[in-house]
């Protein structure tokens, strides 16, 4: 039977969600601690890959089981074994042909930033002391909505097939004491938000405008983005699925 599992994680000490070969990740704690519960050597498939550093407030992943469990026990006992920076959410069945990664309709991830000195948000968000005009960084963030190829943002050499992405959301707004810059699309590319939101912050400071910016978008040439802003930052926030794998049938 096939299950998802709901899942949060602050990504300071982890190289990414993907397993790697010298790195410590979130996919092999969460496959180590299953196996160990259930007694069986478990893989699990992401909904998407987060980079090193990187954070996740909703992350989905599926894993195939043939035996019995409770779930909410089961969610207890994996919380009680994984390290406090992974949290379990919930465990469900779902349709045997359900997947993670490529049911996934849309995804939603926020960039903070923090424009005070503040020790409270040293390791999950950007301080940015240069004030920024928050207008025109949102002037700037439509024209993403004008575009389907964002090769520009994306990181090199990536084994992608197309650039192609539907951004259907990019905003900026200021949350209390954070300035918070949210974008949902179908998909991202690697490195992709990181990428847009130091080209937006470009604007932001004055250092260049909205022609700036589609040039930029025109152009499918990363070089002449803007630098890409730290890891710590960003948040995987929601991952949406079809009405139809919200249950099992």
């Amino acid at each position: 039977m096939r299950y998802f599992i709901v899942f949060s994680y602050f990504g300071k000490s982890y190289h990414g969600w993907q397993i790697q070969p010298n790195a410590i990740t979130v996919q092999e704690v969460l496959e180590d601690g299953l196996s160990k519960l259930l007694r069986q050597s478990l893989s699990v498939v992401g909904a998407g890959r987060t980079d090193a550093g990187v954070h996740a407030k909703q992350m989905y992943a599926h894993f195939d089981f043939d035996g019995e469990f409770d779930a909410d026990e089961l969610v207890y006992r994996l919380n009680a074994l994984l390290p406090d920076d992974i949290a379990i959410a919930e465990i469900r069945a779902v349709k045997e042909d359900a997947h993670a990664r490529f049911d996934a309709i849309e995804r939603t991830y926020e960039y903070w930033i923090t424009q005070e000195k503040n020790p409270f948000y040293s390791e999950s968000a950007h301080y940015l002391r240069h004030r920024l005009d928050v207008q025109a960084m949102n002037e700037a963030a439509r024209l993403l909505l004008e575009h389907r190829d964002f090769e520009c943002f994306s990181k090199s050499n990536t084994d992608v097939r197309t650039f192609n992405c539907d951004v259907k959301r990019a905003e900026w707004t200021v949350d209390a004491d954070k300035l918070v810059f949210t974008i949902v699309a179908d998909r991202f590319l690697r490195n992709m938000v990181r990428a847009v939101v130091g080209t937006l912050i470009e604007v932001g400071i004055g250092k260049s405008d909205l022609e700036y910016v589609r040039n930029v978008l025109k152009s499918k040439d990363r070089s002449l983005a803007g630098p890409s802003v730290p890891a710590k930052g960003l948040y995987l926030t929601k991952i949406s699925y079809p009405e139809a794998l919200q249950k099992y049938e």
